[in-house]
């Protein structure tokens, strides 16, 4: 991990997906999760911009994501930033508590308006133990997330820049997740950003967006329109 750091590629991204599942079936599991646990919970309002916590802050509480999307990173001893994953409503975020994590290793933010289910740990921890059905449902959102890690940890030591990007533009569209929300990734994504999720340069990144553009895959103008099953086709191309 130390070479790779030492060298260009920002950091390794984790799942710009929606870590525990999206869509209609992250809702229910994320509903019916919420509704059985017996107290502990609170409420939170973000504006955008907001954030939920900091890294290096005291680590008490779970959050669950009701509505909008809420930025993970990373800040490193130098100053830099590295964007983890954008989570939606149905994710949740700050689990590393229930494993006696004291502080934060990242930071929170909230990239829309949102609304977060705050859960502190100790009524989680007397939830989960006490409820098997409700430690099942968690331990599985978990188990999802640990899947969607993996895959992208491959994607960023195996894959060329091109196919990341490709991958990330679809992840961050909810394909084959949200039908309703389209393929527009919103809120808009800046190139810097995309750079820091898929491990290198603005300009690899500039280079590639016009390439999409040119070949049809995507329509680029500040907003991104995915064009999904052309886009695919790079993603499972060798």
């Amino acid at each position: 991990m130390a070479n790779m750091a030492s060298r260009k590629r920002r950091a390794p991204k984790a799942a710009t997906r929606s870590l525990s599942g999206s869509g209609e079936g992250a809702k229910a599991w994320f509903e019916k999760f919420l509704a059985a646990l017996p107290s502990g919970m609170s409420r939170v309002r973000l504006a955008k911009g907001e954030m939920l916590y900091s890294q290096g802050q005291a680590a008490t509480a779970v959050y669950f994501i009701e509505q909008g999307k809420v930025r993970l990173s990373v800040l490193s001893a130098i100053g830099k930033e590295a964007v983890l994953g954008v989570l939606v409503a149905g994710d949740f975020c700050g689990e590393g508590c229930l494993a006696r994590q004291p502080r934060r290793t990242g930071s929170a933010t909230a990239v829309t308006t949102s609304l977060v289910v705050k859960v502190e740990r100790a009524a989680l921890v007397q939830a989960l133990h006490e409820q098997h059905p409700l430690s099942e449902a968690f331990l599985a959102q978990v188990l999802a997330r640990n899947i969607a890690f993996e895959e992208d940890m491959c994607d960023q030591l195996f894959n060329h820049s091109e196919k990341r990007l490709a991958r990330a533009l679809l992840k961050l569209a909810r394909f084959g997740q949200e039908p309703s929300a389209g393929n527009t990734i919103t809120p808009r994504v800046s190139q810097e950003a995309l750079a820091e999720m898929i491990g290198t340069t603005r300009s690899r990144v500039n280079h590639f967006m016009n390439k999409f553009r040119r070949l049809g895959l995507i329509d680029y103008n500040g907003e991104v329109h995915v064009h999904p099953d052309l886009l695919t086709d790079v993603v499972l191309s060798d």
